[in-house]
């Protein structure tokens, strides 16, 4: 890692929260997948490990109380309102993309894959930048603001 790389990843560790995130369809609509208002942590450590959690605001609860016990609506509500994936990432400062590799995710299609964003990485600000993501018949394009917490 070069020196570059090395105070980036200084900068960019800590802890993130969702300030926005909005995504436009290949067709030029904006969409909101968890809202307007969606929730969102992502951290990052100087060891080159990440962790991001989104979630739609005011999700059903689960008639049960139980989590094993969910209707098939209910999981198919808390699946779909919650994005979660982890593993350890890289900088490309030249390029300004994080990829990360992902060993876990809510998404089973993703893991040992690789999730790409472009950054722009300010004082208190980091925004990311998604490639496209399939989303039924159309791609989405997301930009994600964060806040450093």
């Amino acid at each position: 890692m070069n020196n570059e790389q090395a105070q980036t990843v200084r900068h960019l560790a800590g802890v993130w929260r969702l300030v926005s995130s909005e995504f436009r369809t290949s067709s030029g609509n904006v969409i909101y997948p968890l809202g307007e208002d969606a929730l969102g942590l992502a951290i990052f450590t100087e060891s080159g490990y990440m962790s991001g959690q989104l979630m739609r605001q005011n999700r059903p609860m689960f008639a049960s109380g139980d989590q094993a016990s969910g209707t098939p609506e209910e999981i198919q509500a808390a699946l779909q309102g919650y994005v979660a994936y982890y593993g350890p990432y890289e900088l490309d400062v030249e390029k300004q993309t994080l990829t990360t590799h992902v060993e876990g995710s809510m998404y089973p299609n993703w893991v040992g894959g690789q999730q790409v964003r472009f950054y722009e990485l300010a004082d208190k600000q980091l925004i990311l930048k998604t490639t496209p993501i399939a989303f039924g018949d159309e791609e989405l394009f997301g930009a994600l603001n964060w806040e450093r917490k």
